[in-house]
């Protein structure tokens, strides 16, 4: 019974517009422990916890049980992971937050500020291993890590070259068919992250596929169309580009020019392509913060001010002559206009 009253709730719900949920249990039989909840713009950074990502944070009730919600999230999807805390106050201040805590559990999703989701444990007591979602994309990491299991047993039965280029050539096609049925480009973003990496065995094939496969560019013009001027977006761009490079570089002929000219050119070309999109996403971040500012009243505008300043909401209050509870009113106008969910967001769009 303990089990079927959340998800009998969870089916339940009337959804109301803008408005999010993020459930689950942990089966403890111990209360408070702290539960974080991370937005990953940087898909660099899915690996482990880094306290820049963490929005927001709770703490389970004496069943075991936690909740996010509220409406201040983005309203287009994004990479969120919740976390729970289940650390000795040794790793907490130690090991927690460079992912090295063994009693912490973690779980990746795709969300937005309107989905309802449940996290509920295993009868085994396995905790943030499934998902219930009104959103039908929230579990797809979960798909793609059990597609990974499978290419890592694939890998493990021989481990020579020839088994490992051909494993290389399936699991890439696999993982890039997978990919185009989810719909979701930050799934993707999740595959090429692990396919990528430098430190994995599949890099040295990633060269050899990127050289010749145009799912690579398809991809950039899918973030391009879904998520056009993000942070990850931007990320892809620069580094497909800086791959490209990389490849015209080594198919140059040997004997072509000296070495030295070819290196000079090389990273002549790799500053003016970093200055040219600094310069672009400059452009763009003045652009947008310009159209932002038009949004605001001038009561709004002077909060603004105020946050950029650091002040507190009773240091606001004081200076701009208006109650504590009327300063809250224009903060969270203020996220709801910048679809934010913090001051600090406030700080990096406007500043």
């Amino acid at each position: 019974m303990k089990r079927i009253l959340p998800i009998f709730f969870l089916l339940g719900i009337i959804q109301t517009y803008g408005q999010y949920s993020f459930s689950g249990e942990i089966e403890s039989s111990e209360k408070d422990k702290t539960v974080y909840l991370s937005i990953i713009e940087d898909y660099r950074k899915l690996s482990r916890v880094y306290m820049e990502q963490i929005i927001r944070k709770t703490s389970t009730d004496s069943l075991g049980r936690f909740n996010f919600h509220g409406e201040n999230l983005l309203q287009e999807n994004r990479i969120y992971r919740i976390h729970v805390d289940e650390c000795t106050e040794f790793e907490k201040n130690n090991k927690h937050f460079l992912g090295q805590c063994n009693n912490s559990e973690s779980i990746l999703f795709v969300a937005n500020n309107n989905d309802t989701i449940l996290f509920p444990s295993t009868s085994g007591g396995q905790i943030l291993c499934d998902i219930s979602s009104t959103n039908p994309k929230s579990d797809a990491f979960l798909k793609i890590d059990a597609l990974k299991e499978e290419m890592i047993y694939d890998f493990m039965d021989f481990r020579s070259e020839a088994s490992k280029k051909l494993n290389s050539k399936k699991w890439f096609s696999t993982f890039q068919e997978h990919a185009k049925t989810l719909d979701e480009p930050l799934a993707e973003l999740y595959i090429y992250d692990f396919l990528s990496d430098k430190r994995n065995e599949t890099y040295t094939y990633y060269l050899q596929d990127f050289a010749k496969n145009s799912y690579y560019d398809g991809l950039l013009n899918r973030l391009q169309a879904q998520y056009p001027n993000t942070a990850f977006t931007q990320l892809y761009e620069t580094e497909i580009s800086t791959d490209k490079q990389l490849l015209a570089f080594k198919n140059l002929p040997k004997s072509s020019m000296d070495w030295k000219w070819l290196l000079g050119i090389f990273l002549g070309i790799s500053v003016l392509l970093n200055v040219f999109l600094l310069r672009r996403s400059s452009l763009v971040k003045t652009k947008e913060k310009n159209q932002t500012l038009k949004k605001l009243t001038q009561q709004e505008l002077k909060v603004v001010d105020q946050i950029l300043a650091d002040k507190t909401n009773k240091e606001i209050a004081a200076d701009m002559f208006i109650s504590l509870s009327t300063v809250k009113t224009h903060i969270n106008n203020l996220y709801k206009k910048l679809n934010v969910s913090s001051r600090e967001d406030i700080k990096r769009i406007l500043s």
